[in-house]
């Protein structure tokens, strides 16, 4: 079992495969057990790295999650590549991973080759998205099966990062807002946007509306909406993504 040491806790972390790095990221109330079921096809081409972010998953648990999360997750995978000595990466973000992906590709353009940001909510908080949430995770928990999948993911104390997890995206929403600290037309990273039109946890068309706005404010941006498919779209749509995936970093 590998970790890397990060604000004084340890965060587990998960290697396949070799030459190009290519880190994966986990979005909320997740881990990196979500992408076990593409990893092998990605390992065959690139070293892949998965990540639980600290909180999540096999790493070490916090009292109170940052509100700024999706920034900090980038700055945990910074360290991991320092860690790893990588000079150049590869990521692939889904959902709030994708989040973290973007604030990466942001930050450390020296770092950073080039990126996939898949099924995320938008540049910022949306009140409608952010009320879904608050509703949809008091719901969720209800439900056994559900409970059963984030036993797997997490192990017993499942609930206390659920819980951690909607806190600080709920506080993120209302303190914060914006989910990137520099603005997305500074992007420097080749970067594909894939999304789902049925994704059902954002409103009907989404992806569309937020990849528009967003092709408009950097050039840096390539798009991939699927017809088809749940949340993730990555995996959800799993065999034409992996061929996207051979496509697009084939160029960057």
């Amino acid at each position: 079992m590998s970790y890397f040491r990060y604000s004084d806790r340890q965060v587990y972390y998960e290697e396949s495969g070799e030459d190009i790095p290519l880190i994966l990221l986990h979005g909320n109330t997740s881990c990196g057990k979500m992408f076990d079921p593409i990893v092998p096809a990605l390992a065959g081409k690139y070293r892949v790295i998965v990540p639980d972010f600290l909180g999540n998953g096999r790493s070490d648990r916090l009292d109170k999650w940052p509100s700024d999360l999706w920034f900090d997750w980038a700055k945990q995978v910074k360290v991991l590549c320092d860690q790893l000595d990588l000079q150049k990466v590869k990521i692939i973000g889904s959902s709030g991973g994708a989040l973290a992906a973007i604030n990466a590709a942001l930050e450390y353009p020296e770092l950073v080759e080039s990126i996939i940001a898949d099924s995320f909510e938008g540049l910022k908080a949306d009140p409608e998205i952010t009320e879904q949430i608050r509703n949809g995770r008091a719901q969720a928990k209800t439900y056994g099966g559900f409970i059963e999948y984030l036993k797997t993911l997490h192990g017993d104390d499942w609930e206390q990062v659920f819980d951690s997890d909607t806190d600080a995206v709920l506080r993120h929403a209302e303190q914060i807002g914006d989910f990137f600290h520099k603005p997305i037309d500074e992007l420097n990273v080749p970067m594909l946007l894939t999304g789902s039109l049925e994704d059902d946890m954002f409103p009907k068309g989404h992806c569309k509306v937020l990849f528009d706005e967003i092709r408009v404010k950097t050039d840096m941006a390539e798009v991939h909406v699927f017809e088809h498919g749940g949340h993730p779209a990555m995996l959800s749509n799993m065999d034409e993504f992996i061929g996207l995936c051979g496509q697009f970093f084939s160029k960057t």
